[in-house]
């Protein structure tokens, strides 16, 4: 594929112009392709991914097969919610990390997709055939996965260019009016690289919006849509503006002692995030598609509990 470095990535390194330009591909994965020699800038070859663009400047990146996966198939537990030759639409189970990784070589969507599909594809790269999108390991919720090269390209442009519907349902803490938007750019925090932050200095734009909002004594449930995809965003956008996200340990969202009304929140294992709602265009044939997936059990019961309580 051929490449131009645009303006306002003037000075920015390789690899950042790279993952901000290449759909579909991690940072570590196209960091590979340059070391491996695969990247040219402006007709020569580089290794050095650390090497500082000009803007208007030509990259051109020759991406090999998919490596062939090693990940085992598992008879894991999956709600297929739509499946086609295509594609499959998935409600992952909070708990589930979506492909293996350092630490999770198994029991991931990886793992369960290999078994419970034939014709996935190893599109991709290795270990992740067919992922064009993630939902962290605590949260649940509806996933699209890409069965074959030109639906994984496909799909990935379209997350890329902001064409997908995300909608999310979470519980916060305080209150939070409908209607309020987030506009912050998100990037890794530079004293815990495990976390997010919107006040790192090399950040991506980033926009959450709250979309609908029901206000309980002390919490707040709320539908947000999100036109970008950052690491963590719901969680992040929501704990910077003082409202994290109820049980999320990372961003501030965990309450020693809790209300009797409020009491049901203990009970809560992940953070109270689900993607509730996508929005596609069908690779092939381009008609809007819409998936939604219901609340959590879990989740659903600590909900049920609180609002019995008044």
């Amino acid at each position: 594929m051929t490449l131009e470095v645009p303006s306002e990535q003037a000075d920015e390194r390789l690899d950042r112009v790279l993952a901000a330009l290449v759909p579909g591909r991690s940072r570590s994965q196209l960091q590979r392709l340059v070391r491996d020699g695969l990247v040219r800038v402006d007709g020569a070859v580089t290794t050095r991914v650390s090497e500082r663009m000009r803007a208007g400047s030509r990259i051109e990146v020759e991406v090999p097969a998919a490596v062939p996966i090693e990940a085992a198939p598992e008879a894991l537990p999956l709600d297929i919610l739509y499946q086609d030759r295509d594609l499959i639409v998935v409600d992952k189970p909070a708990g589930m990390v979506v492909h293996p990784a350092a630490g999770h070589t198994a029991g991931t969507l990886v793992n369960a997709l290999l078994h419970a599909v034939e014709d996935l594809s190893g599109v991709g790269g290795e270990l992740r055939p067919g992922i064009v999108h993630r939902l962290d390991k605590g949260t649940s919720g509806v996933m699209v996965v890409a069965k074959n090269d030109h639906t994984h390209m496909a799909l990935a442009r379209q997350f890329h260019d902001r064409e997908v519907g995300k909608e999310y349902v979470t519980l916060v803490w305080g209150v939070v009016q409908a209607g309020r938007r987030i506009d912050a750019p998100i990037g890794r925090d530079t004293v815990n690289r495990q976390k997010m932050s919107t006040r790192a200095r090399r950040a991506r734009s980033a926009v959450t919006r709250v979309v609908r909002a029901e206000h309980l004594t002390g919490v707040s449930l709320l539908h947000v849509a999100i036109a970008t995809g950052r690491t963590h965003q719901v969680r992040v956008h929501l704990s910077a503006i003082g409202h994290p996200v109820v049980g999320d340990a990372t961003y501030g969202g965990l309450r020693r002692r809790l209300p009797a009304h409020l009491r049901a929140l203990g009970t809560l294992e992940r953070p109270f995030l689900h993607a509730e709602r996508l929005v596609i265009k069908h690779p092939t044939d381009d008609r809007r598609m819409e998936f939604t997936a219901p609340l959590a059990e879990d989740l659903q019961r600590v909900l049920d509990a609180l609002k019995s309580r008044g």
